[in-house]
């Protein structure tokens, strides 16, 4: 059951009692925006996908700490939108789920729309947009008022025209998927904290009490001063009142600008906030990451987050298992019969993709018609997990066809990207930079039936690219290149393989891995 529908009788707080712990965050990478439900002892999530594709992870968990990406809410983008998948909500009712979310319409604003299944995992019929102000309308959700009415809450995006930012409800029609009736403001930004935002709105019914959960300030990037504040209500049509402690969860010295989170309630009742937040060490490199922390509600009927000391580093785990080491190892040789879940691509380019069994397992990967040509025109990437990483390929050089080239690269996203790629005997080390692409160094004589690509990471934004004939013997191609630049503004570092240069460019890759980068410092050729 979604928590915002649970009216339950507030229960204890105490802690389980257990010796597990786990430690933030427990989705490591790219995943803003979470939100989550729970199915009996199942745990469904998802998260923003922004400009990658395909649109909104389905997320499964047992116990809370351990995730696993099984599968996409639209493994093909919507037809009606173009851009900006932002902040997927999922919920139930009745036995259905939905999941509102965000799309850019065609020549059109930001808009709310909702996809609905049988089943958490899908698979999704997409119903389109619901709201489409003219200013934007953004970070939809779900709650049923003090009558059992479901309510469709979303912001109408307001700062996006330097005005007051508003964070509306409106009734929804029985089956959800069209608003109807009149529409009415919650709370809009009138408290300095919330600078020109407020966003991301959850509403959890507790005891007497609705609950309107929010966001404030600049979500992303580094100028980002995210917070998270609360509201409540007798009725959800108000009038709320402002927490005087807010912002009740805000950064510190391990995680910077906290937020867009919403609540699942365990089967003992107690509360569970899913929110992100940028890691301190690695920032922008990787992202906005999926945390978990209990709420908890004092004796005057507020709720607090870790004792107002902002993201945890660890806390008891709440079902009293063990957290599985973070997975900053991947492994991927083709030997599916489909690309696996946490695969991405740009959604605005889906590249042309298979799976070739009958060479033991290749990925064959080559742009759409309309970016052939581009050095870049067909790129499939993995989010990346920590700031210190190396990743390496394996090409099959004997299907590249004359100026075709296929390649590794630390990618941001298609304007912004920094890789090295073979193709006509030689490998390039190239930049690509406000879309304007250049070659920054070169090595001929690279003639070999496999080519092997390694990328090393420090920092999460640091780069080293070296070539090998046999994965044993590696020599580097140019300089360690700064890749400060690559992070979009709300999105992270990714590891991508590509394919360009050609018309009909195709390329082979044998197998993918990214590991924790070795102990020391980048070095020359080994």
């Amino acid at each position: 059951m979604l928590a915002a529908t649970c009216a339950a009788a507030p229960s204890a707080n105490a802690a389980p009692e257990t010796t597990a712990t786990f430690s933030n965050p427990v989705l490591a990478g790219d995943y803003p925006d979470p939100s989550i439900i729970r199915v009996g002892k199942d745990y469904w999530a998802t998260a923003t996908t922004s400009e990658w594709g395909p649109q909104f992870p389905i997320l499964h968990s047992r116990d809370l700490v351990n995730w696993k990406i099984v599968g996409a809410v639209f493994p093909k983008r919507p037809a009606w939108a173009v851009a900006n998948f932002w902040a997927p909500e999922i919920s139930e009712s009745g036995g259905h789920y939905f999941v509102y979310y965000v799309g850019r319409k065609r020549d059109g604003p930001l808009s709310v729309a909702v996809a609905t299944a049988d089943k958490p995992e899908g698979p999704y019929t997409d119903h389109g947009p619901l709201v489409s102000q003219e200013a934007g309308s953004i970070d939809p959700m779900m709650a049923p008022d003090e009558k059992g009415q479901r309510h469709l809450i979303w912001k109408e995006d307001g700062n996006s025209r330097k005005l007051p930012t508003v964070i509306w409800a409106q009734p929804l029609s029985d089956d959800g998927t069209q608003v109807a009736g009149e529409r009415k403001e919650l709370i809009r930004n009138d408290s300095p904290w919330e600078g020109a935002v407020v966003e991301g709105p959850f509403v959890l019914r507790r005891g007497e009490w609705f609950y309107l959960f929010y966001s404030g300030s600049g979500c992303c990037g580094r100028g980002c001063a995210y917070a998270l504040g609360v509201a409540r209500s007798h009725g959800l049509p108000g009038p709320w009142e402002k927490n005087p402690a807010n912002p009740i969860l805000a950064g510190n010295q391990h995680w910077k600008c906290p937020g867009h989170g919403s609540i699942v309630t365990d089967e003992r009742g107690r509360y569970f906030l899913l929110y992100h937040a940028y890691d301190a060490g690695t920032f922008v490199y990787t992202g906005r990451e999926m945390l978990l922390d209990e709420v908890k509600f004092g004796d005057d009927g507020w709720p607090a987050i870790n004792g107002g000391k902002g993201p945890s580093s660890s806390a008891p785990s709440p079902l009293g298992m063990t957290q599985r080491k973070a997975e900053y190892s991947f492994f991927d040789d083709f030997t599916g019969e489909r690309l696996g879940p946490g695969w991405q691509w740009p959604q605005a380019n889906e590249p042309s993709i298979r799976l070739d069994a009958a060479n033991g397992g290749q990925l064959v990967l080559a742009p759409a018609s309309d970016h052939a040509g581009d050095p870049t025109g067909a790129v499939v990437a993995r989010s990346i997990t920590a700031g210190d990483y190396e990743a390496t390929t394996v090409i099959d050089t004997r299907g590249l066809k004359l100026g075709a080239f296929a390649g590794l690269s630390a990618f941001g996203d298609p304007a912004n990207a920094l890789g090295v790629s073979v193709g006509e005997g030689k490998a390039l080390l190239w930049r690509r930079e406000n879309n304007q692409h250049k070659t920054i160094a070169e090595m001929n004589d690279v003639i070999w039936p496999s080519v092997y690509l390694r990328l090393t990471a420090r920092g999460g934004n640091r780069f080293q690219f070296a070539i090998s004939s046999d994965g044993r013997d590696w020599k580097t191609v140019g300089e360690t290149a700064d890749g400060g630049y690559l992070p979009p503004w709300d999105r992270s570092v990714r590891v991508a393989l590509t394919v360009g240069g050609a018309v009909g460019a195709e390329g082979r890759f044998n197998s993918f891995r990214i590991t924790p980068a070795p102990v020391g410092g980048m070095t020359k050729d080994e």
